[in-house]
């Protein structure tokens, strides 16, 4: 029989993976206006978003084995698009749709979720599918 332990409570950091630091970096920090909080060469590119951080990976770098022994963080990596949803009130939500439209971001999908809630879809430049939904979308 396994011990008893409490699920975790929240999500601290979400990974995807890109092939272009620098377009990744252009894209999340000055199109969306999350806060750059790390940059590490060509490996990676680390974001504030709320309480939580999204890092921005390079794939083929973080493949490799970890060069610092205090940091043993094991080697990882995904190929392929992955997807990740950030959280807005529809007001903003609208007002950044409009922001990726003016930037040349294909809007692929939105639409109203039967919770009422709505979503629209995109693709940032490493093809991963980003989601803007609002708050309620899960709402119980």
């Amino acid at each position: 029989m396994l011990p008893q332990a409490p699920a975790p409570d929240a999500i601290l950091e979400a990974s995807l993976y890109v092939d272009n630091l620098d377009a990744a970096e252009e894209f999340y920090g000055s199109l969306l206006g999350l806060e750059c909080i790390q940059r590490v060469g060509n490996r990676h590119v680390f974001f504030r978003c709320g309480s939580a951080v999204v890092l921005l990976f390079n794939a083929a770098e973080t493949v490799k084995p970890p060069g610092n022994p205090r940091l043993p963080v094991p080697p990882h990596g995904a190929r392929g698009p992955g997807h990740l949803c950030f959280s807005q009130p529809r007001e903003a939500l609208l007002l950044m749709r409009a922001r990726l439209l003016a930037a040349g971001v294909e809007i692929e999908s939105e639409f109203d979720w039967p919770s009422g809630a709505r979503s629209v879809y995109f693709r940032d430049p490493a093809g991963n599918s980003l989601e803007i939904a609002e708050p309620h979308l899960w709402a119980y």
